[in-house]
């Protein structure tokens, strides 16, 4: 049996590599092959090509890169109609995968989507390309599976893998002790894993961090950067304030288990964080054409994952970005600003109360903890190995 994956992000070179582990435990002789990245190669991946090196935002710097990209699907398309491969597993990376999913459908190739692009939240109209050129959708989250099935699509929830990577995770005990050492509460700045997130986001934390301080003498702050080049430029930008603040690569398990509390950008550590009940306040910075832009398209009020497996109603008539005075704020897991301003000030308000205000912040983690509780499912990579191989070894099943 071969196997083709095609995965563009980071944190689906995670996932894609624990799903590989649990593919190849049951069968051994498995082929895996495809586009992914570093830790799908440890995995077992016979790479094609690194695609994680191409994980860009904006659509500039993809146009930049077309001709990379149209190389690479013309050799998807070759290995696709000389080897046919049993099937195709895409994992998040849209922009790039719809046309991966196309390409393997015209050689009748059954196609899985795990780790789906959120159509729910911003681009609905692109259901008629799962609906299309998908067979599988494995769905992380709960809500997805009956959206998606209303949507006509053939909708698996298979639960979120990076609740399985956490279980799983071991702390340096090293350097927990010597992080813990320091007097005063510590706040983990969590700028993104993407370069443009950092350089968007960071100047903003920082900025916050400042006030803090000014309010909590005592604070002590860290960043925990992706690689050592947003390391480098953290480090920067950190010298030119007054701040107690160290940058470390490679450690956000550590620095997060280790904080009284977080400023984060939006994305999947909102997962990480709800699963260590770490109160956060969570900001996307975005330009303002693209502030505007979001605005035509956002279908769902927040950005933040936990805060949508927090909601009775993903899809509600008021779809204005989070307002900490709006009714329902205190119920809100984790104060989000979406933004095209300068948010520091609300930022730090946050902070502040739970550095001192104990009640406030036990309060807060009561709400994250009852939250993890109903939604913290593992289980996901050997649940989504299981239905792939079902499917697979069930001729006729595979192509829905």
């Amino acid at each position: 049996m071969k196997i083709f994956f095609s995965v563009g992000e980071p944190s689906g070179d995670l996932h894609g590599a624990n799903l590989i582990r649990e593919l190849r435990a049951r069968r051994p002789e498995i082929e895996i092959v495809g586009y992914g990245g570093p830790k799908m190669a440890q995995a077992g991946c016979q790479l094609h090509e690194d695609l994680t090196q191409l994980a860009f935002m904006w659509f500039a710097r993809v146009l930049l890169n077309l001709h990379r990209f149209y190389w690479l699907l013309r050799r998807a398309r070759r290995y696709f109609r000389e080897q046919q491969p049993d099937a195709v597993v895409l994992i998040d990376y849209p922009g790039f995968n719809w046309h991966i999913a196309k390409a393997a459908k015209r050689e009748g190739i059954p196609v899985f989507y795990y780790g789906t692009p959120q159509l729910w939240a911003w681009a609905s109209w692109r259901i008629k390309k799962m609906r299309r050129n998908v067979d599988h959708v494995l769905c992380n989250l709960p809500f997805e599976e009956p959206w998606y099935r209303q949507q006509e699509c053939h909708a698996t929830y298979v639960g979120h893998p990076y609740f399985d990577e956490l279980r799983s995770r071991k702390l340096d005990d090293r350097f927990m002790m010597h992080i813990q050492q320091g007097q005063g509460p510590l706040v983990t700045i969590l700028p993104g894993s993407r370069a443009q997130e950092v350089t968007h986001n960071l100047r903003w934390f920082l900025k916050a961090a400042e006030i803090i301080r000014r309010q909590v003498p005592h604070v002590r702050f860290a960043v925990a950067a992706f690689n050592q080049s947003q390391a480098q430029y953290a480090r920067r930008q950190v010298e030119a304030t007054d701040l107690p603040m160290g940058v470390f690569v490679s450690r956000t398990p550590e620095l997060i288990q280790a904080a009284d509390c977080c400023l984060a950008v939006s994305g999947s550590v909102s997962l990480e964080l709800l699963y260590h009940t770490k109160p956060a306040v969570i900001l996307y910075w975005i330009n303002r054409p693209a502030y505007f832009v979001q605005g035509l398209f956002r279908k769902v009020k927040y950005i933040t994952l936990a805060n949508l497996l927090a909601s009775d109603d993903i899809h509600p008539s008021d779809l204005s970005p989070f307002d900490p005075n709006q009714a329902d704020a205190a119920r809100v897991p984790y104060p989000e600003y979406l933004t095209c301003e300068d948010r520091s000030e609300q930022l730090a308000a946050h902070v502040r109360e739970w550095l001192t205000d104990e009640n406030c912040r036990r309060k807060r983690q009561a709400l994250l903890g009852r939250l993890k509780d109903v939604t913290a499912r593992t289980g996901a990579s050997w649940r989504t190995a299981e239905h792939i191989l079902t499917e697979l070894e069930q001729p006729g099943r595979a192509a829905a």
